[in-house]
């Protein structure tokens, strides 16, 4: 019954080291207007050990970037300049990611205008540049943070564990509905509150949190294995929505690092809470189809004892996780 489900587990256990958990994120160009044809540019690179990973930025003809600072911060490489593009501008611009196609990296970029209004898009090795567009309408703004959001909860390993071992404990039932609803009424509220300066939070102990969630939730799962329900398996919309609130603060973390456009924050906010929602639904939805083939295929074949490997190996990934994000902090 489990053949299935331990499989993709595998998989995804196979690419849950640290750096695959959610504090790792792309490298991020964020360029600002400062006066017509002149930007204020910060150029971040993660770093593996020591090395920086060897990103470079292909300008639009005709600008001049000059370098002011450079220093490292723990994982990542932090280059500022100043750019200078004229009269023309950036606009109509193609900005190109050099040696992007050659990893499997992606690259968050931002420009920010003097009016306030932004362009963010997500370059990955095959398609590793973009045109410069200038303010956008608010339905390109909506797409744009609906695919963010989409994208990010995608990307972040840790949450998807806490959704998985959800999934597990609650198993396919109107019960589920109502637990992931607990989950993202919560995480909206904090997402919301975090994000607009309303509640501020130092984002390595919330990380080094939830990690520690996904472990209660591992041990939960494991005690409902050997016919023990914990507070998980009688009230599980409960449990959902207290640790819904800290996801949300994870969550705004990365927005924060994103920004949002000045004239569209509202629109902006929802589209990328709605795209959160929607790959976090996306991955419910595969979870489930795997359970219910395992069931169809394996239910009489394998010993109950594989039944606890999830919760062994879940627990064991967020635990680690834990540790490690607690002597990062």
């Amino acid at each position: 019954m489990m053949r299935g489900l331990l499989v993709a587990l595998a998989a995804m256990l196979g690419v849950a080291h640290p750096l695959a958990a959610h504090e790792s994120r792309p490298a991020f160009l964020d360029v600002r207007e400062l006066a017509a044809g002149q930007y204020e540019v910060v150029w971040k690179r993660p770093m593996r050990g020591d090395y920086v990973i060897g990103f470079t930025v292909g300008w639009p003809e005709g600008c001049t970037p000059t370098i002011t600072t450079e220093n490292q911060v723990p994982g990542a490489n932090i280059t500022r300049m100043l750019l200078d593009c004229g009269e023309t501008g950036l606009i109509g611009g193609t900005i190109t990611i050099n040696r992007l196609p050659e990893t499997s990296a992606e690259v968050l970029v931002r420009v920010e205008f003097a009016d306030g209004a932004s362009q963010t898009q997500l370059l990955r090795p095959a398609s590793s540049s973009m045109i410069v567009e200038g303010p956008r309408s608010a339905l390109a703004v909506g797409a744009e943070y609906l695919r963010l959001g989409f994208d990010h909860i995608l990307a972040g390993i840790d949450h998807l564990l806490f959704i998985l071992a959800l999934t597990l404990i609650v198993g396919g039932s109107w019960k589920l509905v109502k637990t992931i609803t607990a989950f993202t009424v919560a995480h909206s509220i904090t997402l919301a509150l975090s994000t607009l300066g309303v509640v501020r939070v130092s984002q390595a102990p919330v990380e080094a949190a939830i990690a520690l969630s996904i472990v209660f939730l591992a041990r939960e799962l494991l005690m409902l294995r050997q016919g023990q329900p914990g507070l998980t398996s009688r009230m599980p919309w409960l449990v959902a929505f207290i640790f819904g609130l800290l996801h949300g603060l994870g969550f705004a973390g990365a927005l924060r690092e994103i920004g949002l456009p000045q004239g569209d924050i509202p629109l902006a906010l929802l589209a990328f809470n709605l795209g959160v929602e929607a790959g976090q639904l996306a991955f419910v939805g595969a979870v489930l189809v795997v359970l219910g083939v395992g069931r169809r295929i394996y239910s009489d074949t394998l010993p109950k004892w594989l039944g606890a490997v999830p919760a062994y190996g879940i627990g064991t990934v967020a635990a680690f996780w834990t540790l490690e994000r607690i002597m990062s902090s």
